[in-house]
C-alpha cells in the first residue's frame, strides 16, 4: 500500500515551492525593469570599493551599517560589467526570501497553508516591499534577515527547540542590524521578549549575535570617527539641515510624518492589515510577534521624515499575525473586496514606474558608451572617477572617486563636518568643493530622470570646468564627461 502520510507533505510542498518560484521571478523582472533612482548610488559604489578592497569609514563614506558591501563584494567581482543589475537581482531575491519566510512562519504558528500564502502574496503587493525590492538599496536583506529569524524562532516555540535555533534568531537579528541600523529595534524588541519568556533562550540569542557584533566593533576600529559619523552622527542631523536648507522643513512636521505613514501604509494592504490587528485588539496583550510590530513601527516614526522602505520591519511580523488572525477568523467578503483595492494600489507606482520604459537598461548603455569615451582619452580603467552617479561606472569598467562614495547625499550637506574632518572621513561637500584637479568627472546622472537634484551635478560641472577639465563628447548620452 502507498504511504499515503507521505504523499501529502509532498503535496503541500509542492505549491509552496511555486509559490517561492514565481515570487522570485516576479520580483527579479521588476527589478530589471523598474527605472534609475539616485538612491542606488551609495550602494553599488560601496560594494564597488569594497570588492577592490577599501574599507567602508577608512577608505570611504558608508552612510549606514557597514554588512551589505562586504556579504555583496564577491558579487560585484563575479558579475564585473553588470554589477549594478546583479545587485538589483540581489536585493530582488532577498525580498522574495521575506516573503517566503512570512509564508513559512505562518504556516509554522499553525496557519492553514491557503492563508500563509494569501498573507504572504499581500505583503508581496505593498509599494514598501515592491520598491525596496526593485532597486540596488540595503532594504531587502536587513528584512530577509528578519523573516528568517522569525521563521525559525517560531518554528522553536512550536518544536521546544532548543539552544541552536535561538543561537540562529540571534545570528539574523544582529546581521539585520549589521545591514540596517533601524532593525536594532526589533532585534532588541526580540531580546526583551526572550527575557520575559526564557524558553526563547536569551543566553543563546545573545551568543548567536556575538560574531556580527565583533564585526561591528573590527569595522568601528577601523576608523572610531569614521564609524560614529557615517552611522550615527549623519542620519540625525543631515536631513534636517537638508530639508530646512530648501525651504522644505515642514516635511519633518509630526502632521507631514503622520499624512506620510498613511500614504505609504495605504500604497498596498499593510494600512488594512494594522487596522484588522488593531481592531482584534490584539495589541493590549501583546505578544511576541506583537512586541516586533511596536518595535518595528518605532523604526520607521523615529526618523524625519518617514519614507516608504524606513516600514519594511514593520510588515513581516503584521503579516504573520494576519495570517493568524486569519487563521481563527476568515475574513468576510468585504473584508476580500477591500484588500483587493489596497493590492491595486500598492501595485499602481511600479506599474505608473514601470510605464517608464527599461530605465535600467539605457542607463547601462550609456555608461558603456562612459568607458568606451574613457578608453579614447587614454584613461586607464585603474583611474578613479568623481560622480554623483557611481552607479553608472560598472558598466563603465570604472571604479568611484572615493571621496564621491556617498553619490549626492553627504555632497549636498553645508554644515556638518568643516574641511579638515571631510578630508579625514573623505567627504566631500558642494559648500568645500576639492582643490585637487580630478581625472575625470561624469555628470548627468544626478538628475531628473534619477529623481535627483540637477544642482547638485551643476555644481560638479563648475567644479570640473574651473579645475581645467575638457568635455569629452558621449554619443546618444544624457551623461556629461569631463577629463584632465
Amino acid at each position: 500500500m502507498p504511504d499515503r502520510g507521505a504523499a501529502a507533505p509532498a503535496r503541500d510542498a509542492l505549491p509552496f515551492a511555486l509559490f517561492a518560484g514565481a515570487v522570485a521571478v516576479v520580483l527579479v523582472v521588476l527589478a530589471m525593469l523598474r527605472p534609475v533612482d539616485h538612491d542606488e548610488s551609495q550602494y553599488v559604489a560601496a560594494a564597488s570599493l569594497t570588492a577592490r578592497g577599501l574599507l567602508p569609514y577608512r577608505d570611504y563614506a558608508y552612510l549606514q551599517t557597514p554588512l551589505q558591501p562586504f556579504l555583496l563584494a564577491p558579487l560585484v567581482r563575479a558579475a564585473g560589467l553588470w554589477a549594478w543589475p546583479a545587485l538589483r537581482i540581489a536585493n530582488a531575491l532577498f525580498a522574495g526570501v521575506a516573503v517566503i519566510a512570512v509564508a513559512g512562519a505562518a504556516m509554522a504558528a499553525g496557519a492553514p497553508r491557503r492563508v500563509a500564502l494569501s498573507t504572504a502574496a499581500l505583503f508581496a503587493t505593498t509599494d514598501i516591499l515592491l520598491f525596496s525590492a526593485g532597486t540596488a538599496r540595503n532594504d531587502a536583506l536587513p528584512a530577509a534577515l528578519l523573516g528568517g529569524a522569525l521563521w525559525i524562532a517560531i518554528l522553536a516555540e512550536r518544536r521546544g527547540s532548543g539552544y541552536g535555533a535561538a543561537a540562529w534568531v540571534g545570528l539574523l537579528l544582529a546581521a539585520a542590524t549589521a545591514t540596517k541600523l533601524s532593525y536594532a529595534l526589533p532585534a532588541g524588541a526580540y531580546w526583551l521578549a526572550a527575557l520575559a519568556d526564557r524558553r526563547r533562550q536569551p543566553v543563546a540569542v545573545m551568543l548567536g549575535a556575538l560574531p556580527v557584533v565583533a564585526f561591528l566593533a573590527w569595522t568601528w576600529w577601523q576608523s572610531p570617527a569614521g564609524f560614529a559619523f557615517d552611522v550615527f552622527r549623519f542620519p540625525m542631523e543631515a536631513p534636517a539641515e537638508y530639508y530646512v536648507a530648501t525651504d522644505r522643513a515642514w516635511r519633518l512636521s509630526n502632521w507631514a510624518k503622520v499624512i506620510d505613514a498613511l500614504k505609504f501604509l495605504a500604497l498596498g494592504p499593510a494600512l488594512l492589515a494594522a487596522l484588522v490587528f488593531v481592531r482584534e485588539r490584539r495589541w493590549r496583550r501583546p505578544d511576541m510577534l506583537g512586541w516586533m510590530m511596536l518595535a518595528g513601527l518605532l523604526a520607521a516614526l523615529l526618523p524625519s521624515p518617514t519614507w516608504r522602505q524606513y516600514w519594511l520591519p514593520l510588515l513581516p511580523p503584521l503579516f504573520i499575525a494576519l495570517a493568524l488572525l486569519w487563521t481563527r477568523q476568515p475574513p468576510q467578503r468585504a473584508m476580500r473586496v477591500a484588500m483587493a483595492v489596497f493590492v491595486v494600489a500598492g501595485l499602481a507606482p511600479s506599474l505608473a514606474a514601470l510605464a517608464n520604459g527599461p530605465g535600467l537598461w539605457r542607463a547601462m548603455a550609456e555608461s558603456r558608451a562612459v568607458g568606451a569615451a574613457l578608453d579614447r582619452a587614454g584613461i586607464a580603467p585603474d583611474v578613479p572617477v568623481a560622480t554623483l552617479s557611481p552607479q553608472l561606472l560598472p558598466a563603465a569598467r570604472r571604479a568611484p572617486d572615493p571621496r564621491f562614495a556617498t553619490g549626492p547625499f553627504y555632497f549636498r550637506s553645508a554644515g556638518l563636518l568643516d574641511r579638515a574632518e571631510e578630508g579625514e572621513l573623505a567627504l566631500v561637500s558642494r559648500a568645500r568643493m576639492p582643490t585637487y584637479t580630478p581625472a575625470a568627472v561624469l555628470v548627468g546622472g544626478e538628475d531628473r530622470w534619477t529623481s535627483g537634484d540637477p544642482e547638485l551635478d551643476q555644481a560638479m560641472q563648475r567644479w570640473a570646468l574651473t579645475s581645467g577639465l575638457r568635455r569629452v563628447d558621449v554619443p546618444r548620452s544624457r551623461l556629461r564627461l569631463f577629463i584632465r
